[in-house]
C-alpha cells in the first residue's frame, strides 16, 4: 500500500526542490520555453496580450525565460514567475522594459492579482501534489482571451488503489474545454473560464519514480466525486 503525503510535507521532500528543474531553460534556443512549448510566449504575447500582456509562469524556477522576455517586451507588460525553491542566485533583472516579479512561494498558498494573457507551467507539473487543483486554479486566473500551457503526464494520476486514472482524468479536462497534445504531453486551455473538475484530491507520493522525461516526479492520487451527471468513476 502506497503511503500518501500532503502537500505540505511533500514541499519538504527532495523530489520537489529538485535544484535542477528548470534552472537553465532560457526563453528561445535549444533548451527553451519555445522549443518546450512548441510556440514563442514572446511573440504570442505580441499577438494576443494587447499593450499591456501579462505571463504568468508557475514553477519558473531561476526564471530565465522571463528575465529575456522582460528585455524585449513593452514597458506595459506585466511576468510573474512563481516557485517554491526561487532562483538560487540574484539575476539581472532589467530596469527598462516589462515589470518582472520573481516570487518564492508554494503554488497552493499563492493567489495572484490579476488575471493573465498567457499562463505557462514547463514541466512544472510533474513536481505537484493536487496537479488538478493547480490546473483549475490556472484556468480561473488566465484572461478570457488567454492561453494556459503545461507539461502534464496523465500516468501520474492514480486512484486510492494505486491503478491508473489517466483516461478519466483526460476525458473529464477535455470536457471542460482543454486540449491535450500527446507527443508533447502539453495540455492546452484557451480562454479563461472556472473549472470543476469531479475528482477529490487523496496525498502524493514522491516515490513514484522517474515519469517520461526520466527525471523523478511525483505520483497524485485522486477519487471520485459525485457530479451534477451522477457519479463519475475513476
Amino acid at each position: 500500500m502506497v503511503r500518501l503525503i500532503s502537500d505540505s510535507e511533500l514541499s519538504a521532500s527532495s523530489v520537489v526542490a529538485n535544484s535542477t528543474m528548470n534552472r537553465g531553460r532560457g526563453l528561445r534556443g535549444v533548451n527553451s520555453y519555445t522549443r518546450e512549448l512548441g510556440f514563442d510566449p514572446v511573440a504570442w504575447l505580441r499577438e494576443h496580450g494587447g499593450a499591456a500582456p501579462g505571463w504568468l509562469d508557475l514553477c519558473s524556477g531561476e526564471g530565465r525565460a522571463l528575465v529575456e522576455a522582460a528585455r524585449v517586451l513593452p514597458a506595459g507588460a506585466e511576468l510573474t514567475g512563481v516557485d517554491l525553491v526561487g532562483p538560487l542566485v540574484p539575476l539581472r533583472v532589467p530596469a527598462a522594459g516589462a515589470r518582472l516579479r520573481l516570487v518564492t512561494a508554494a503554488l497552493a498558498d499563492w493567489v495572484p492579482e490579476r488575471s493573465y494573457q498567457l499562463i505557462t507551467c514547463v514541466h512544472g507539473l510533474h513536481y505537484l501534489g493536487d496537479q488538478l487543483g493547480a490546473i483549475a486554479r490556472a484556468a480561473s486566473w488566465l484572461a478570457p482571451d488567454g492561453r494556459f500551457a503545461a507539461h502534464f503526464d496523465p500516468e501520474s494520476v492514480r486512484r486510492p488503489d494505486g491503478s491508473g486514472a489517466g483516461r478519466a482524468v483526460l476525458a473529464a479536462l477535455r470536457a471542460a474545454g482543454f486540449e491535450y497534445r500527446a507527443r508533447r504531453h502539453l495540455l492546452l486551455l484557451d480562454g479563461g473560464r472556472p473549472v470543476a473538475l469531479p475528482f477529490g484530491y487523496a496525498g502524493a507520493d514522491p516515490a513514484a519514480g522517474p515519469n517520461w522525461t526520466g527525471q523523478p516526479a511525483v505520483g497524485s492520487y485522486y477519487h471520485s466525486l459525485v457530479a451534477p451527471r451522477g457519479r463519475v468513476e475513476l
